[in-house]
C-alpha cells in the first residue's frame, strides 16, 4: 500500500470504540479526490457546501490536475475547503486515504468529483447513525446524466440485508459517494486497499459490515453521474478486483448480477456489442431469466422510440425519482 497518509492513519487508530456522540450534528470531514474535472468538481463542491445543520470541512485531494482545478478552488473563498496536491496521480484509494489521514472531524464522508448530494444528506445520515448507535451509514441514490437527467433510481436494501449480501455484490448504491463513517472506526478497519482501482469502495464496505451493521436513510440523497469516462466501465479491472475481493474475504461474488450491471452500463454509453457480451456471460452465470427480461425491455424501447440506451427509467420507482428530482432541480437552479 502507498505510504501517503498510511503511517499517520494507522498510528492514530484507537484501541477501543468511542461511545456514540451526544450531539447528532458532530463535525464531519468530506474527502473529495479529483483529477482534471474542475467544471464537474465545482458543481460537486456546490452540493457539498450547501449541506444543512452540520459543521464540516472539505478536503480536496488533487491528483496532479493540469486544468484550472487549483484556480477554481482558490476562487471559492470558502474557509471550510482546503486542498492537498499529489504531483503524480496515485489513484483514488491513495487519495482517499491521504484525505482521511488529514481529517479532523469525528465522522468522515467521501464523494467522487462528479457526483452530487441532497442538501440534507449528511445531517440525515448523522441522525440515523446516532439514533441507532451505529458507526457507518448509507442512503439511497439515483443515476443521472451530465445534464442532471435522472436515468434510474430505486430504493436500496435495508441495513441487515445489505450487510448479508455485501460479500457477494456491492449493495450500497452510489459508489464511493454515499457512506459516512466514524473516523475512529475507519482507522480501526484500515484504509482503502490501493490494489483495487474501481472496486475499492465495495471492499471497504465489506470490512465495515464485518465490524457492525450500518444505519440507513431511505431517501435518494446521492446522484451518481453515468458517462463514458466512468472508471466503472473498465471491465478488466472490475473482474481483477472482484477476484481479489473473493480471495481477501473467502467469498464468491454474484457474477451474474455483476455482468448484468456491466451490460446496462455499456448500453448507457452506446456500446451495444460489449453489452451483449456481458448479457451472455450473465445468462450462463445464473441470470438467464433476468437477462431475457432485460432484452425484452430493450426491444420495447427500440420499437417505441427507435433507440436502445438501456433499461434506464423502466424499473425505477416513480416516487423515488420525483424526490430526487426536487433537490436536483433546486441545485441546478441555484447554480
Amino acid at each position: 500500500m502507498s505510504a501517503v497518509g498510511y503511517d499517520r492513519f494507522r498510528a492514530e487508530a484507537p484501541t477501543g470504540r468511542r461511545p456514540a456522540a451526544a450531539n447528532p450534528m458532530s463535525g464531519l470531514s468530506v474527502v473529495v479526490p479529483t483529477h482534471n474535472r474542475s467544471d464537474l468538481l465545482a458543481i460537486t463542491l456546490r452540493s457539498v457546501l450547501r449541506q444543512r445543520d452540520v459543521d464540516l470541512e472539505v478536503i480536496v485531494v488533487d491528483e496532479a490536475s493540469t486544468d484550472d482545478t487549483a484556480g477554481m478552488l482558490a476562487a471559492l473563498g470558502d474557509s471550510r475547503v482546503r486542498s492537498i496536491r499529489h504531483e503524480t496521480s496515485l489513484g483514488v484509494s491513495t487519495a482517499r486515504n491521504h484525505g482521511a489521514a488529514e481529517a479532523q472531524g469525528e465522522w468522515v464522508a467521501f464523494t467522487d468529483d462528479d457526483d452530487l448530494w441532497a442538501p440534507d444528506k449528511l445531517s440525515r445520515q448523522l441522525r440515523a447513525a446516532n439514533a441507532t448507535g451505529r458507526d457507518w451509514a448509507y442512503a439511497g441514490s439515483v443515476n443521472i446524466t451530465d445534464g442532471f437527467r435522472i436515468v434510474h433510481g430505486v430504493p436500496p436494501l435495508p441495513p441487515e440485508q445489505v450487510a448479508a449480501v455485501l460479500p457477494h455484490y456491492n449493495a450500497v448504491p452510489g459508489g464511493g459517494s454515499n457512506v459516512i463513517v466514524r473516523r475512529d472506526t475507519l482507522q480501526r478497519v484500515g484504509p482503502f486497499d490501493v490494489r483495487l482501482l474501481n472496486t475499492e469502495d465495495w471492499e471497504m464496505w465489506i470490512r465495515l459490515a464485518k465490524a457492525g451493521p450500518p444505519a440507513w436513510v431511505r431517501s435518494p440523497l446521492v446522484a451518481r453521474r453515468v458517462h463514458p469516462s466512468n472508471s466503472s466501465l473498465d471491465i478488466t479491472e472490475i473482474v481483477r478486483g472482484t477476484r481479489l475481493i473473493e480471495q481477501l474475504h473467502g467469498t464468491t461474488a454474484d457474477w451474474g448480477r455483476l455482468r448484468r450491471w456491466l451490460a446496462e452500463s455499456y448500453l448507457r454509453t452506446g456500446q451495444r456489442r460489449a453489452a451483449l457480451g456481458q448479457f451472455a456471460l450473465a445468462a450462463v452465470s445464473g441470470q438467464a431469466g433476468n437477462v431475457a427480461r432485460d432484452l425484452m425491455t430493450i426491444a420495447r424501447r427500440r420499437l417505441g422510440r427507435g433507440s436502445s440506451t438501456g433499461p434506464e427509467m423502466e424499473g425505477s420507482d416513480p416516487g423515488w425519482v420525483a424526490e430526487a428530482a426536487a433537490w436536483l432541480h433546486e441545485l441546478e437552479r441555484v447554480g
